[in-house]
């Protein structure tokens, strides 16, 4: 048992996660690698019993800082989890039927001095004398082009602005992790966990203990337990805010199909009558899914829409998810903390949901408690990750909002309803001025915001008065001149499969199960 002193002081001596899954074992595997097993002891609990949700297959560039921290080769990481490479995201009949537009990574253009490529392309595009915002992106260039690899370190090329993440099996991450961190020393228990028991008082959690009768008792518990929330939200009892009334999306349902005959380097977002549909190519299938509203439309109309709209034959049969789009009202509360769907959840549509896994781990790592739990400490980790949630909550309903469909309930409630006051402002900001900001360390950058509101409709009736100060022939010699060499230096990039064939192909991925 633990004695009254030692829960008292002192650096933590014992870690227990609650759940597997991606959350389970990216907490795990970091970890390991930051403290060390044989300094402060990691257990993880999970039971083959409890399915995971593996939905989000695809990500954002900075999971690159978090393999680089773990100090995993890429190449290897690829051919482990079997997976293709992403620039950027096409978005398909968002803004109006039969429209497109692409959310690339990386940024746009380059800066002239004092003056932002943004401030020139906007003069320029209102004088009618620039191209689409996708000619100054070499992201964007080189997924329509369907080429693909790393950045150069000369800054002097296009290609240094190559920016990227990955598709991957989820199931197969997990699997690479849990070898990773348990070669590292986490101990893994089987077995599902019955009982929670908190310490006298309340608040803080003793031990959790499982259908075995095994008692396990940390300073410190991890909550990974999905959508359930064992510890936080059914021991601990913290409330969860819901916010379906700005993403009134609650379900999705994920087939897997054949792959087509080329690999597509980016996600493929289309939208539906009541909510949308990914693709996400990797090299031995296609996830596919249709994210929607049920009192929009029904489970089995879903599952039709979504059968009916794949590239390749199916592999399996369509498996449903429910949610509730939020967050918790605290995910830090006492020794426990709740990270993955534990802690929330925002709909996969921008490849978010591995983020905040990977930030939650990386603020618990900065504030790393000792056995007191400074209650200043835990109350700046909620502030942030409330912080992160609502930034990332904004630029989501964003593309629901600014549209201009109004071919079903569904859409036509999406564009008129009310929406937060912080995205009210940036709309406002952006379409009086054609300024886009990036407030604090959000997540989204100048670039992102960009893409998403000139790609959903919006336009800017101004621009920033620095760009008119460049004559109007040189704004557009300069951005002639950017496009150009983006274009040059994407047609000399290999395809995205002879690059995956070179460096990274998994062995027998044509014949790997779905």
């Amino acid at each position: 048992m633990l004695t009254e002193t030692s829960r008292q002081n002192g650096p933590l001596t014992r870690i227990a996660i609650v759940g597997g899954g991606t959350a389970g074992w990216m907490t795990a595997a970091a970890l390991a690698r930051v403290l060390g097993a044989q300094n402060v002891p990691v257990t993880l609990v999970e039971s083959e019993e409890i399915g995971t949700v593996g939905v989000g297959e695809a990500t954002i560039p900075l999971i690159g800082l978090f393999n680089a921290m773990l100090g995993i080769d890429e190449d290897d990481f690829v051919r482990r989890t079997r997976a293709t490479f992403k620039l950027g995201i096409e978005f398909v009949d968002w803004t109006r039927r039969g429209h497109s537009y692409f959310h690339p990574f990386g940024t746009y253009g380059l800066d002239l001095g004092p003056i932002s490529f943004q401030a020139l392309w906007q003069r320029l595009r209102q004088a009618g004398k620039a191209e689409d915002l996708s000619a100054y992106s070499v992201c964007a260039l080189a997924a329509e082009a369907g080429r693909f690899s790393r950045p150069v370190r000369d800054r002097a090329s296009p290609l240094s602005q190559l920016a990227y993440a990955f598709h991957f099996d989820a199931a197969l991450y997990a699997d690479y992790l849990r070898d990773y961190a348990q070669a590292r020393g986490v101990v893994r228990r089987e077995g599902r966990v019955t009982d929670v028991v908190l310490r006298e008082g309340g608040g803080f959690v003793e031990a959790v203990v499982l259908a075995s009768g095994e008692r396990l008792e940390a300073d410190l518990f991890i909550d990974c337990s999905g959508f359930r929330g064992l510890l936080i939200g059914q021991a601990l009892g913290v409330g969860y805010e819901d916010w379906s009334h700005w993403l009134v999306n609650d379900s999705a349902v994920a087939v897997p199909s054949v792959n087509p005959p080329t690999l597509a380097p980016f996600t493929r977002s289309t939208a539906r009558a009541a909510g949308w549909q990914w693709r996400i190519p990797l090299q031995h299938r296609t996830g596919n899914g249709y994210v929607y509203a049920s009192r929009h439309v029904s489970d089995d109309e879903a599952a039709a829409t979504l059968m009916a709209n794949l590239e390749g034959a199916p592999l399996a049969a369509p498996r449903g998810l429910k949610f509730k789009t939020g967050r918790r009202d605290a995910f830090w509360v006492g020794n426990c903390v709740a990270l993955g769907l534990s802690a929330g959840f925002l709909e996969p549509l921008e490849s978010t949901s591995i983020h905040l896994i990977q930030t939650g781990v990386a603020r618990l790592l900065e504030m790393l408690p000792d056995r007191r739990f400074c209650a200043a400490n835990i109350a700046r980790y909620n502030r942030l990750v409330s912080r992160e949630f609502e930034e990332i909550r904004d630029f989501l309903i964003l593309h629901y909002h600014a549209t201009e469909r109004d071919d079903s309930p569904y859409w036509n409630y999406v564009r008129t309803m009310p929406i937060p006051e912080t995205l009210a402002e940036r709309i406002a900001i952006f379409e009086g001025t054609g300024r886009v900001f990036r407030d604090n360390e959000e997540l989204f950058s100048k670039s992102s915001w960009l893409a998403v509101m000139e790609g959903q409709g919006l336009k800017a009736r101004g621009f920033d008065p620095l760009a008119a100060f460049m004559p109007e022939a040189d704004a557009v010699r300069r951005l002639q001149a950017i496009a150009r060499a983006g274009r040059d230096a994407v047609a000399g990039l290999p395809t995205h499969e002879a690059f995956i064939q070179k460096f990274c192909a998994a062995p027998s991925a044509a014949t790997a199960s779905a």
